[in-house]
């Protein structure tokens, strides 16, 4: 089990830093809405007005030219907001300075005698919308039917002892969404727009040692502002960092192996020191090199060392040193099954006058990534095809609120399907999810915008492109650069841009340039979904990346004479225009299904749209779970694996999606959750799970039947049967009659028996492979549901507050088999020292709110997730009841 530390050490073994960083998520309060009455303009500038929402639009509408706003001369507290991020602003001249005044010091929620009491309590991670209710009417699917948009204001006090006078103390927000603004003793510290990256603001001014300090951040988060679930309020980690005034900047150090091989790895570390005293400092900087268990603790002595560094830095000013060394036969950072991802931490200490005065752990790996244009993406020397996923920053039931034992299981599953990267869409990542990788051995294409200048809906990101776009990227690349786990850096998702021919050529090529200047060492992407070769657009990026283009866009007789995009299969056309430039596809698929639903007829093509008698059905809302239909501009996976096959200079692919996520439900936006997901929202394998661990992990003996086999009024009927195994050939048996053996052919990527007719029974496959058996697989007919079974994915669990258990509930026959189509109302309850979080199903249809402890089984299975309480220890006792059932329980321990 990995185990991530609430408090991210900052020293070594046996060592004490000057630095501390303390996790702040306790003794918040939290209030929806601004001050009755507020007469107070508190908005980050002015934006256009929406009278008619664009949600639910089609993923792949084409952007549009942004708005002309005027923005107000008064009013707006956009000037004070923008000096938050000088640091990031390479161009000295271009910084921003702070106009006089407290905007907002008068508003009753900034002042330190406010009575907040009333307000709720909350504990960030928080998100303000994930417990609903869903709003089941109106143009809100897009955005996953919550309501995610609004005002909200966070409250809490600081303890800042009379001992840190002359210190400099820094807030630090992992993720806000979105337009944040902070607030200290009634002063406008500064904020920071976009929701997704993380920041930093300087308390220092604004605080009172020994005294009364009172936070407040007030967060607008707009309607109509993203194509999926945002989320709203302080959704990820808050940390106070408290150091010397002469201290290793924020995200200062950046380590590079720019040579290595299995005999030795030279390692260069850069340190960015600030010192914000008022007179010159001379510091000495020296780094140790240690080797990293599993779970990232140090072995043993230190390996390697580098030599100390001195300078001088000048008051209010900051210098970047520099230093090398060579480490003999280096223990080298892979993905998994063939590599292990080891790592290293380099401790640096910074010294003044001879007295140490800051101490700081950057944790890092040695690897060689390249791309090849014929051989795709090779590290350390071995050709690694990229079986990879895209998932949205949502966590289901959980919402926006990061919590690491989530996003690790999520990473489990689909490790255990042969996943071996993750594409970030659209948008840096919390930091704890980077770590999880780096330490699982997952590849990591990281990506920062949705859109340019462009807009997708009408108050995203567009509206401050042109004042963020550099402090944005700057940002997460420094943040995120010493994370072995990244091959790539994204800076767009099918912008508008690649419609506007030189000029959007020319946005990508200073966000190529700003990548490069910040870390030369990795390449620059762009997931395209209309750019073509012999466009400028492409040309500006060191790797092609493709949406759905290499496989063909629309590219069937049926969509002849559409407005939207349609694309004849691309990878040899951009492999011929680009011989010197590697290809990967950033978005495949996005096929469509709900877990365990299966409609008939079933389509004898390999991949089709859905419609209704074809794959869906608009009165129920649910897609088939044949896994042969996709969204209009996506493909079958069976579809996308013979293109990849037939063109194997393609480095790989991410899939659209690896789980269903909140919003977007194409093809039904009355629902509140996606239909893509190879996983569905609760984190049930759908049966498209199981086509791709047969292609992903062909040396896993593995055979996999659909659909089930209990169709009562069905007898007699021809019920398609397909069988996905990581064997070449197959022989499948009807209550022990066989079937006929079939063989899969060039480019066959699962075996159908489309004649049979059923009748109650058992089916059972024998899959070989090679000619030898290989994999067996039965599915029978069940009887009546008659009780209920509790499967927790971990038994024990931290008191931590935030570590949790995910307890599976199957409904299940009198023989024990688990009843496919059950639906029976399941009520949850705890005794013990926790709390249930969320129960769900994977239904994108069901609108009971997550936090609710009453759930409906959606086709044999639910979900609910157990937190540990604080500080409590003990057994807890899970528990399931359900009408004319036998109930269940479990029992989770609390450590």
């Amino acid at each position: 089990m990995l185990a991530l530390p609430a408090v991210i050490a900052q020293a070594g073994p046996d060592e004490e830093s000057p630095r501390e960083r303390i996790l702040i998520n306790s003794d918040w309060r939290f209030h929806k809405g601004d001050p009755t009455g507020l007469s107070t303009r508190l908005d980050y500038d002015a934006r256009p007005r929406v009278t008619d929402s664009q949600d639910g639009k089609a993923a792949d509408a084409r952007p549009e030219q942004a708005e002309a706003i005027a923005t107000r001369a008064d009013g707006v507290l956009k000037a004070w907001i923008l000096p938050t991020g000088n640091a990031f602003i390479r161009d000295a001249s271009r910084r921003h300075v702070r106009p006089a005044g407290d905007p907002g010091s008068d508003v009753a929620f900034v002042r330190n005698d406010f009575d907040d009491r009333e307000w709720q309590a909350v504990t960030l991670p928080h998100d303000w919308a994930i417990a609903g209710p869903f709003l089941r009417e109106g143009p809100y699917g897009g955005m996953g039917r919550l309501p995610s948009w609004g005002i909200g204001w966070y409250r809490r006090k600081l303890d800042i002892p009379a001992s840190d006078r002359g210190r400099s103390v820094f807030l630090d927000i992992d993720g806000a969404m979105s337009y944040a603004t902070v607030w200290l003793n009634g002063h406008l510290v500064g904020g920071w727009p976009y929701g997704y990256n993380s920041w930093r603001v300087d308390l220092t001014p604004y605080l009172v040692p020994g005294g009364d300090n009172q936070l407040a951040i007030r967060l607008d988060n707009p309607p109509d502002s993203a194509r999926w679930y945002p989320g709203g309020g302080l959704y990820r980690n808050v940390w106070l960092t408290r150091v010397d005034p002469v201290h290793v900047a924020h995200w200062g150090t950046q380590v590079t192996t720019p040579q290595m091989s299995a005999a030795s790895a030279t390692i260069r570390l850069d340190v960015s020191i600030d010192n914000d005293s008022s007179r010159t400092a001379a510091v000495e900087v020296a780094t140790r090199i240690l080797a990293l268990d599993g779970a990232g603790n140090p072995l043993g002595d230190a390996v390697a060392s580098i030599a100390p560094v001195t300078a001088r830095v000048p008051a209010r000013s900051s210098v970047r040193l520099g230093g090398t060394t060579t480490l003999a036969h280096p223990r080298l950072w892979g993905p998994p099954p063939t590599q292990q991802p080891n790592r290293y931490v380099a401790i640096t200490t910074v010294s003044r006058d001879g007295r140490v005065v800051d101490r700081l752990r950057t944790p890092f790996g040695i690897r060689s990534v390249r791309f090849d244009t014929n051989q795709g993406l090779i590290v350390n020397g071995e050709r690694v095809v990229i079986r990879g996923v895209n998932n949205h920053h949502d966590l289901g039931a959980l919402g926006a609120a990061f919590n690491t034992r989530a996003a690790q299981r999520q990473l489990e599953i689909m490790r255990e399907m042969g996943a071996n990267a993750v594409r970030m869409s659209h948008n840096p990542p919390a930091p704890e999810l980077l770590e999880l990788a780096d330490r699982m051995g997952f590849l990591v294409v990281d990506e920062i915008f949705d859109s340019w200048e462009r807009k997708k809906t009408p108050l995203d990101f567009h509206l401050i492109f042109k004042d963020w776009q550099e402090p944005d990227l700057r940002s997460m690349l420094r943040r995120d650069r010493n994370h072995p786990s990244i091959l790539a850096w994204s800076v767009g998702n099918e912008v508008g841009e690649q419609y506007t021919g030189d000029d959007g050529a020319a946005i990508a090529r200073r966000l190529h340039d700003i990548v490069r200047e910040e870390d030369p060492s990795r390449p620059t992407t762009n997931a395209m979904n209309w750019a073509k070769p012999d466009m400028p657009l492409p040309a500006a990026f060191d790797v092609i990346g493709l949406n759905y283009q290499g496989e063909g866009i629309r590219d069937t007789p049926e969509f002849e004479g559409t407005e939207r995009i349609r694309t004849a299969p691309q990878y040899s056309a951009f492999h011929a225009r680009f011989p010197d430039k590697a290809i990967v596809s950033t978005e495949t698929a996005s096929a469509l299904s709900s877990r365990g639903v299966y409609l008939f007829p079933v389509t004898k093509e390999t991949s089709s749209p859905v419609r209704d008698g074809r794959g869906g059905d608009s009165n129920i809302r649910q897609v088939s779970a044949y896994e042969l239909h996709a969204v209009d501009f996506g493909s079958s996976p069976d579809k996308v694996f013979a293109s990849l096959d037939r063109n194997a200079f393609v480095a790989g692919e991410f899939v659209w999606t690896g789980f269903d996520y909140l919003g977007e439900p194409t093809p039904y936006y009355d629902s509140r959750s996606s239909y893509s997901g190879i996983v569905d929202l609760a984190g049930f394998p759908k049966d498209r799970y199981y086509l791709y661990q047969s292609r992903w992990r062909p040396d896993l003996p593995m055979a996999h039947l659909l659909p089930h086999w209990t169709w009562p009024g069905r007898e007699g009927q021809v019920t398609p049967v397909h069988v996905f195994t990581s064997g070449d050939e197959a022989e499948l048996f009807v209550n022990g009659k066989s079937h006929g053996r079939r063989k899969k052919g060039p480019n066959e990527y699962r075996l159908r028996w489309d004649d049979v007719v059923y009748q109650p029974g058992e089916l059972r496959v024998q899959a070989y492979k090679n000619g030898k058996p290989w994999a067996q697989s039965s599915v029978r007919t069940t009887g009546p549901a008659t009780r209920l079974e509790l499967l927790p994915d971990r038994s024990e669990i931290r008191s931590d507050g935030s570590d949790l258990s995910f307890v599976t509930v199957r409904v299940l026959d009198r023989d024990g088999q688990p009843v496919p189509n059950a639906a029976s109302r399941i009520a949850f309850s705890v005794d013990g020292p926790a709390e249930i979080v969320a129960t769900d199903n994977g239904d994108p249809t069901d609108m009971t709110a997550f936090p609710s402890h009453q759930r409906n089984a959606f086709n044999g299975l639910a979900l609910v997730i157990v937190r540990g309480k604080p500080g409590q220890t003990g057994a807890v006792t899970v528990s399931a009841q359900a009408q004319h059932l036998q109930g269940a329980q479990t029992v989770v321990q609390v450590h």
